[in-house]
């Protein structure tokens, strides 16, 4: 398939991920800080933009949750606010019209053009609705993706994207969660920021405790927002991708750094993970970032035309 449009696809299920993601995290975020009267607001806002890629030394007036909450939805000049997140998956839809569904583009160009009322509607209310607006979208979306979709390379190259967009965006909650001292209602708040609450109970059958919720969300291999689930759907699509593999192992450089992150997982007990937990969680996000580059050195970037000469 075409380079262009392969790159489209895989973002668009990277920027619709992103917009989910984060607006679960905002929405657990508003309502414990209302809850819970031992939060301390300054710093448990400061924990959220460092996990989110910003210094918020640099961004004063959005340390307070309202501040943060206009920063990371609506702020069309923080690229990965939900706003511009949507916005992008738009763009990047209207520009592969003809690989995705009619009821894909028409569920994105319905969001896209539905933004500006929802965020006025904000103003007046609390942005639950709008967080739960958010998550409905992105929910319908993968729906149709999963039900309209022919298992091709595009259905392949979008399933990588919203993977790897999982597994750096759980280890960014998780690493927003670890610099918090919120108490001990801190991790049943992690597991609902990933609609996981109901299926930890359901799988420990016992009260929410740091050790089993840090497995749970790291390397369950069923649950499909924990990292190790992510990591290997998306360790699926690669290998679908280009199946070949050689006599001596893997040349993919991709499917290299996704296959260490995968092996160290697997075979990772929860107590080494919660010793050194904030470098592992580096370790994750880097991991991502290297295959994302991997992925666009050999699928998305422009090749010069060949030149002849005499």
């Amino acid at each position: 398939m075409l380079s262009r449009i392969a790159e489209s696809l895989y973002w668009i299920g990277r920027y619709t991920e992103r917009a989910e993601d984060t607006a679960r995290l905002l929405d657990v975020h508003y309502h414990h800080l209302l809850e819970d009267r031992w939060a301390d607001e300054a710093t448990a806002c400061a924990g959220l933009l460092r996990a989110m890629g910003d210094d918020p030394d640099e961004l004063i007036a959005a340390t307070d949750a309202d501040g943060v909450t206009e920063f990371l939805s609506f702020d069309t000049k923080n690229p990965a606010s939900i706003t511009s997140s949507l916005t992008a998956a738009w763009e990047n839809a209207r520009g592969a019209r003809e690989a995705i569904s009619s009821e894909m583009w028409e569920t994105l160009n319905t969001t896209h053009h539905t933004l500006p009322s929802q965020a006025r509607l904000v103003a007046g209310r609390t942005p639950h609705d709008f967080f739960r607006w958010v998550k409905e979208r992105a929910a319908m979306l993968a729906g149709l993706a999963d039900s309209t979709l022919s298992r091709d390379e595009g259905w392949s190259f979008l399933v990588l994207g919203r993977n790897l967009e999982r597994v750096d965006m759980t280890a960014r909650l998780l690493s927003a969660r670890y610099a918090e001292t919120w108490g001990p209602t801190v991790w049943t708040t992690t597991l609902r920021c990933c609609s996981a609450y109901e299926a930890y109970l359901r799988t420990y059958r016992h009260g929410v405790d740091a050790s089993s919720a840090l497995e749970f969300l790291l390397l369950d291999r069923l649950f499909p927002r924990s990292v190790l689930h992510a990591l290997t759907t998306a360790q699926r699509s690669l290998g679908e991708l280009d199946p070949r593999a050689g006599r001596t192992g893997v040349d993919d450089d991709a499917r290299r750094i996704l296959g260490r992150c995968h092996a160290e997982l697997s075979f990772l007990r929860v107590s080494d993970a919660a010793a050194d937990l904030p470098e592992l969680l580096e370790h994750l996000q880097d991991a991502t970032a290297q295959v994302h580059r991997a992925v666009s050195d050999r699928y998305f970037l422009d090749t010069h035309a060949i030149a002849w000469s005499a």
